[in-house]
């Protein structure tokens, strides 16, 4: 790899570039010393080789100075400087100069071939430059060395000067190419956990939006029923407190225990709010963000299944008293329970309670004085509920309620949310039916009878 390539691929990542090719400016430091000192040995060994080769030694310590200073461009031209450093193999010069290019040339990204054939040919060069030098020194100290002795110093000489700096350039490389691999599956990690964030944070967002309108869906259950009789008894009470004071106290009566259970859950349902406010926050790690942030949404959508159980919703059980209260009002209301009664889930149980409360209330509202017939219906695996009222013998003004249009909203809201179904309509009588079938996950669905067993 170019060291302009380098220094774009460090500016990228955000380091400080050094000048021109070199990528940093201690980089640029390191390569003027090591060309300083390559042209000071170039130089050096100039002198000799002007006298090998009858030339002035000024011209051959100029020469030295130029072919040293090469080392410097290592970084953007390894392979001109590896050629450069073969070139004058023959001089006995650039020692440094070819064990640092052959080193820049391997750990470079230049393809392998290229770098195994420019290794091989420097140490081609510097085995037969190291063999003559041998023999022409044995020659004239007459030392009469065996061929085999100078082979093998050769060879010596050779793997000592090319092998250790091609293996540790290749070192380099693979460890600087590892590094690399790490650092981008670091930040595509960075990227996935960022995703998962979002994502994470748009659920914490639905299960937000959930969680206000299963609030909004419970105050309108609690305050638009018992306010509605609490009306209906204040109208009675001032039609009534004249000629029947007995019968006015018993009506006010009821309208101090209508209000006052209306404050109790209201004051149930503020006081699960408040409990659930925002903890403090604290720095995490970007590797727990999506775990940190999913658990989050999690718990957002669990508190806003669980919170009627935190909040001590009502029950079936309580239907009795329920219906008990609209007949104090006026109403006449007929309640049936079909099949075998049992427990069911809390909030199926505290569902079939609303949608029971909200039709009377839609009653009171819309058909005062009508006759109002409850069927609840134990099925196997499932409760079905029905309210029907029949034609009003009064004109909705009469109870003066407002109507806000979300109570059948809201039920369907409730049944649709535990996997049931939900109809509503006026029937033919000129009246108005709600209709509900609320499966209970938690038991399962009666098995078909083996008949081969019964056979047996």
């Amino acid at each position: 790899m170019s060291a302009t390539g380098a220094s774009e691929e460090t500016s990228a990542r955000g380091a400080p570039a050094g000048p021109l090719w070199w990528p940093r400016r201690r980089s640029m430091v390191l390569d003027i010393m090591l060309g300083v000192a390559s042209a000071a040995e170039c130089a050096a060994e100039g002198v000799g080789f002007a006298h090998d080769a009858r030339m002035p030694v000024a011209l051959g310590v100029v020469f030295g100075l130029i072919v040293g200073s090469t080392l410097v461009l290592r970084r953007r031209w390894a392979i001109a400087v590896v050629l450069i450093s073969i070139a004058v193999t023959p001089a006995e010069m650039g020692l440094l100069l070819g064990v640092v290019g052959l080193y820049t040339l391997a750990a470079s990204e230049v393809p392998r071939r290229i770098s195994a054939v420019l290794a091989g040919m420097a140490g081609a060069g510097t085995f037969l430059v190291t063999m003559i030098r041998f023999r022409q020194d044995n020659l004239q100290a007459e030392w009469g060395s065996a061929t085999w002795e100078a082979l093998l110093f050769s060879l010596t000489i050779t793997l000592a000067l090319t092998s250790p700096p091609v293996l540790l350039g290749l070192y380099v490389r693979a460890r600087r190419r590892l590094v690399e691999s790490l650092r981008e599956r670091a930040d595509g990690l960075e990227r996935e956990l960022s995703l998962l964030a979002e994502r994470a944070e748009e659920r914490a967002e639905w299960a937000r939006n959930e969680e206000r309108t299963r609030i909004a869906r419970e105050m309108h259950d609690v305050v638009a029923h018992r306010v509605s009789l609490m009306v209906v008894h204040a109208a009675a009470l001032q039609a009534v407190a004249l000629k029947d004071p007995e019968k006015a106290s018993k009506n006010a009566a009821l309208v101090g225990d209508m209000g006052r259970q209306a404050l109790t859950e209201l004051r149930q349902m503020l006081g699960v709010l408040r409990s659930g406010g925002p903890a403090e926050e604290k720095p995490v790690p970007l590797a727990s963000v999506a775990v940190a942030a999913s658990a989050a949404a999690e718990a957002a959508v669990s508190d806003a299944a669980d919170t009627d159980v935190e909040a001590g919703g009502p029950r079936l059980a309580e239907l009795e008293a329920l219906v008990g209260q609209s007949r104090a009002a006026g109403m006449a209301v007929e309640l049936s329970v079909e099949g075998e009664e049992r427990r069911y889930a809390e909030r199926v149980e505290q569902t079939t309670y609303r949608v029971v409360q909200e039709a009377l209330t839609n009653v009171h509202k819309h058909a005062p004085g009508a006759s109002t017939r409850i069927r609840l219906a134990h099925r196997g695996a499932e409760i079905a509920v029905l309210v029907e009222n029949g034609p009003s013998d009064r004109g909705a003004a009469d109870a003066g309620l407002p109507s806000g249009g979300n109570g059948l909203v809201g039920m369907k809201e409730r049944v649709s949310t535990l996997g049931g179904g939900f109809v509503s309509g006026p029937t033919d009588a000129g009246g108005f039916r709600v209709s509900a079938v609320i499966p209970d996950r938690t038991r399962p669905a009666p098995a078909e009878p083996n008949l081969s067993e019964q056979h047996t």
